[in-house]
Order: C-alpha cells, then structure tokens, then sequence
C-alpha cells in the first residue's frame, strides 16, 4: 500500500555519475519535503541508460506516493526521459504546442529563433501526460500518475527544476510543525551526543544530527508539544551555543544580532582569504552592518592598511597573538566598524613548523565599545580547505559570541 507521505526521488544524467557535474536537485528537494513532512524513501542517480531508468521507475511507482525525476529532458541525443516515461506508459509523443507557445512568447530575436529549433524535440510528451509550464527555460515538465504515485518531471538545469517544483508542486511543500531543529555551535558532535543524550534518545521523538564546520544541528521529529518540550530542553541545557530559533548558519545568526543590537561588524583575514566576508554578505540584509573587510594575505598589507607594526611581524610573526589583535584593532578603525574579526594561520600544505605547524590559526575580536581585544588560538586538523572552511567558521562563531557580549570563548 502507498503511504500519503513517501517520496523518492531520481536524477538522470551519465555527467552527474563522471563528476562532471554535481548532483543538487535532489538534495534540495529532500530538504523541501523533510520540512513539508514527507519521507524520502531513496534517492538515485541514474546513468542515461533506458532499462535502468525503466528499472527505477518500476522500483518506485506503486511504491511511493511521490516520485521526482530530474533531467534527461534537453533537445540533445542523450536526453532521453521524455522516451522513457513514454515506454513506461505505453504512449506515443504528442506536441503541446499552446504550453510551449506560452514560454516562447517570453523572447524574441535570435533567442526565439534558438527557441523554436528545439520545438520538435522540447515540446513533446507522452500522450495523456500532463504538461508543467517551464518559467526559465525551453523543456516542457510532466505529471502523470500511476498506481497510486504522483510522477513529475523537470529539467536537470537547478534553476529550472526548482522555479517548476515550486509550482508544480505547491501546496506538498508546505512546512509542516512535526519537526525542529536546533543549531549549536563550539561544540563537538561527541560531546554534544553525550550531553544532549536523553534528549536523543526520546522514544517518543526521531532524532538527527548534522554536524557540519564548527555547526551541529539537531533535528527533532515527532508531536509537537514533545518536539517543542526537546528544543526547549536542549535550549536550557546549552543557553550560550544554541543559534537563535530558524537560524541554521553562523553568519545568519551574526548578521541578526548585529542588526538587533544596531552594530557594524567587519573582518581582517589572511588564511582565509575573504571567506569570513563572502559568508556574511551571502545573508539578505547584510549591507546594513557590514561596510567591508580587509584580506591582507601578504604583510605588506598588514603594514600598510591595517597598522601592523613591522616589530610585531618581525618579533613574533605574522600567526601570533599580537598580529591576530593588530590586524582586528586595524580593520575595526579603518572600517569604522563597531566590531572586527580576524583570522592569521598556517592552512598549509607547507609553511608549517615545529613551533607553528600546519593548522595553527590565531584568532582575535576587537569591539570599540568595550575596548577589549581578545585573542585565540586554535590548531586544526586536515588539509588546508579543511583548516580554511574551520577558520571561517570559527572566526564568525567568535564575532557571534562578541555581538552578543559573550566573554566564555571555547
């Protein structure tokens, strides 16, 4: 029997399986139906091979309620889904043309004229297919169902598929409260299990959790009043780590208590390289407290624009204490911020020695309205995309923590 909330989800395309191309469409769908209450039964990725597209589509109709195809339905000779579905059902390709007038109609020129030359290929689907109006590009979505499931299928092109799910989709994706999540930062995923145990082991609740750089989160399924009861547990349990509430990343949460608090926050960074910057201006609203960074990899810059002294960089080195806290108190005035970050390390593959080897990373705040620079230290481990990304992360968690008053650095 088909379950009302079962879904699985297929992506085809022989580029997703060479690494050419990277496969997100399912991924982002997963996220969108988790959140609407559905359960993922499976996701695949399929080469452009007919019997294992046959293969999949007779695994998972009848089985799910919802099955999700992505790709396969471009104007080329390996675009291939369109024919599939239509073996499948046993139908013969038939041209919507009032559909794709429809999208035609959005151009002009050499663009219609490009437009019109996959017509033949693009606007055909199986007969008795139902059409899905496509508002970014020229390849006609479907929607069938059969034997209890509910199949559609849009273009691999993420922009794409994702405007179409949205639409064709709608009322699916709705979030649903049956579950929660909690971020929680500063912690490892081994320690926070130990100290959130009970919490994760409710029988009356499923529990998840996600770690990611210098970010857990905890997701919790189940009734409402349990799942609320375990969030307020986990909040009580961990009052200065927990992300505001429907705060899932770092910067998200910097960007929020900056703008609650009324306060401008800026970056000084070296081994990092202008992530800590890129990350905060990746958050809607974020020109409102952040004016600017300052990426000073190499010393003269850290001389020339940031104010640090050639006997710091020369006595203790540019991955030191003292050069963390110039670099903050520098960008912090010539920004004109309330607040700077910074962030000076080792991220290797090289550079690295037997006093400051690979991984060591200095960090250091600087607020104009307390007056205090603080500074950390901090060695990690990996390779040096590893040790970047925890930098990132690490130095947004401290400028998080300095926001919000917080002197209990970890």
């Amino acid at each position: 029997m088909v379950s009302l909330k079962d879904a699985a989800l297929l992506a085809l395309g022989d580029e997703l399986l060479s690494g050419i191309r990277r496969e997100g469409n399912c991924t982002w769908m997963a996220a969108r139906l988790h959140r609407a209450g559905w359960k993922v039964r499976g996701m695949e990725v399929l080469p452009d091979d007919t019997a294992a597209s046959l293969a999949a589509l007779r695994r998972w109709i009848g089985s799910v309620r919802l099955l999700v195809i992505s790709g396969g339905l471009g104007p080329t000779h390996d675009d291939r889904t369109r024919d599939i579905l239509a073996e499948f059902l046993g139908a013969p390709l038939v041209r919507d043309d009032a559909t794709y007038d429809r999208m035609a109609s959005r151009y002009c020129g050499d663009h219609r004229e490009a437009f019109e030359r996959s017509r033949s290929r693009q606007a055909a689907i199986p007969a008795g297919v139902e059409s899905v109006y496509n508002p970014l590009g020229s390849a006609l979505g479907m929607r069938f169902e059969r034997q209890g499931t509910e199949v559609f299928s849009f273009p691999g092109v993420p922009a794409e598929y994702r405007a179409m799910a949205d639409e064709a989709l709608g009322a699916r994706l709705t979030p649903e409260e049956c579950w929660l999540s909690v971020s929680i930062t500063g912690w490892a995923e081994s320690l926070l299990k130990d100290r959130i145990a009970d919490v994760l082991e409710d029988p009356l609740m499923h529990t998840s959790i996600l770690p990611a750089a210098n970010l857990v989160e905890v997701v919790l399924r189940g009734e409402t009043d349990r799942i609320r009861a375990g969030e307020r547990e986990i909040r009580e349990r961990l009052p200065g780590d927990c992300l505001p509430a429907g705060c899932t990343t770092l910067q998200q949460a910097v960007v929020e208590a900056a703008i609650d608090r009324r306060m401008t926050v800026s970056a000084a960074e070296s081994c990092t390289g202008g992530l800590v910057g890129a990350a905060i201006t990746d958050v809607p609203g974020s020109s409102e407290v952040f004016p600017g960074s300052v990426i000073c990899y190499d010393n003269r810059i850290k001389r020339q624009l940031l104010g640090v002294s050639p006997e710091i960089l020369e006595t203790n080195g540019a991955v030191s204490e003292a050069c963390a806290c110039a670099m903050a108190e520098g960008a912090r005035r010539l920004l004109g911020a309330d607040m700077a970050v910074s962030v000076t390390g080792v991220a290797g593959p090289g550079g690295g020695s037997a006093e400051k080897p690979v991984g060591t990373v200095w960090f250091a705040v600087s607020s104009a309205r307390s007056g205090e620079t603080k500074a950390l230290l901090r060695k990690f481990a990996g390779d040096r995309a590893m040790i970047r990304e925890r930098s990132r992360a690490k130095a947004l968690e401290l400028l998080w923590r300095g926001i919000l008053g917080d002197t209990a650095w970890k």
